[in-house]
């Protein structure tokens, strides 16, 4: 039987992604990547920067969790190898190939444009070419890494053939749930605190793979079991009120500081949120949300496109805006929001509909099936 409730929990937490991403494109607080904010900090407080403070800790954490739940439930019903194949269509291949059919656009803004005008002059259009297409990898670096962990779940499935580990993990408990924040805690302390530059460690530090892999992990071993949903299920108000408490005294006393780097990731409150936002998240949907319709079915279908497609609408429009308009700030942000909740929709359906395209850029293959 499908759950309704994680496919709608994963596309609502896919458009708060997107919603995210319109933030932090023009936030001022020293968080890579984007165009940057509409005055310096602490002068120039822009206090929509708050979206990244409220969202971040959990958002990525919670994907990686639903999809090991699902990598589960997908073993249960293929083979390995069918599985695994499947896997390298719809996840390596868009984060691969797709990065020279689609996402060199995106590079094209985040490198010559965006940051770095005028350091190609000279270089061969193919070698600009090559560099914009890996310049554009921007939010594919989740399925990337979602690809490499399936393979050390492969691995590690085959440590326990029998299930003895999975079936443990079915028996705990809300308050052994609970402290299983504490792995959450411990993959935070993996990054490096201290990024040298010209160096790995900024990637690693995006990436976290060693965090992730505990997070999809525990979605495979524990929150895969019924009996877990169950519990986080009935515990959810606490939960949600706990998440609610922990959120507002994290952003109130960290507000301004660069929220993804190292130091503030892996800090206690910040993990105790991260933790108790997705525990509470799953069991809000469970009680609420276990139920799906027109609506629900197209976004469970499409949320992984709209996910591939976005940020090119982010960085094109949103950069556009900044540099070459004088609209104020409220408008930017107002007009970039509308067109990414309607534009990425738009390519999405229009780049599905396009037999090699469609798997170059999104790993489906066959005839685009009637809506």
């Amino acid at each position: 039987m499908r759950k309704h409730w994680m496919d709608n929990l994963r596309w609502v937490t896919v458009l708060l992604v997107l919603f995210y991403h319109v933030i932090y494109f023009y936030n001022n607080k020293g968080v890579f990547g984007g165009i940057g904010g509409f005055g310096p900090y602490p002068e120039y407080k822009q206090y929509q920067d708050v979206v990244m403070y409220i969202l971040y800790p959990w958002f990525m954490p919670l994907l990686f969790m639903l999809a090991g739940a699902s990598a589960r439930y997908s073993l249960e019903k293929k083979s390995t190898r069918e599985w695994f194949k499947t896997r390298t269509r719809k996840l390596l291949v868009p984060s691969t190939i797709g990065l020279f059919v689609f996402h060199w656009m995106v590079g094209y803004f985040n490198t010559v444009v965006a940051q770095s005008q005028g350091v190609f002059d000279g270089l061969p259009g193919a070698v600009k070419y090559v560099i914009m297409a890996v310049s554009g990898i921007g939010p594919l670096w989740f399925i990337q890494l979602l690809w490499l962990l399936s393979i050390v779940l492969l691995l590690i499935r085959k440590l326990d053939r029998n299930d003895k580990f999975y079936n443990w993990c079915g028996k705990a408990n809300i308050v052994w749930i609970i402290m299983l924040g504490v792995l959450f805690w411990l993959g935070e302390q993996t990054l490096i605190k201290n990024p040298r530059p010209e160096s790995a460690d900024g990637l690693l530090n995006l990436y976290k793979p060693i965090f992730y892999l505990i997070c999809f992990l525990l979605g495979y071993f524990v929150f895969s079991h019924d009996a877990v949903q169950q519990k986080v299920k009935q515990a959810w108000i606490p939960l949600l009120a706990c998440a609610v408490v922990s959120g507002t005294v994290l952003t109130v006393t960290t507000f301004g500081q660069n929220n993804t780097s190292a130091e503030y990731m892996s800090a206690p409150l910040n993990c105790i949120y991260g933790w108790l936002a997705c525990l509470a998240l799953m069991g809000w949907f469970q009680a609420k949300f276990d139920y799906t319709g027109k609506v629900g079915a197209y976004m469970t279908r499409t949320s992984f496109g709209l996910y591939i497609v976005h940020y090119l609408v982010v960085a094109s429009l949103g950069y556009m805006m900044k540099m070459y308009t004088e609209l104020p700030p409220a408008a930017m942000y107002v007009i970039l929001t509308i067109a990414v909740f309607t534009l990425s929709p738009l390519i999405y359906e229009v780049l599905h509909r396009i037999p090699v395209v469609r798997w170059c850029v999104f790993g489906e293959k066959g005839t685009p099936k009637a809506n």
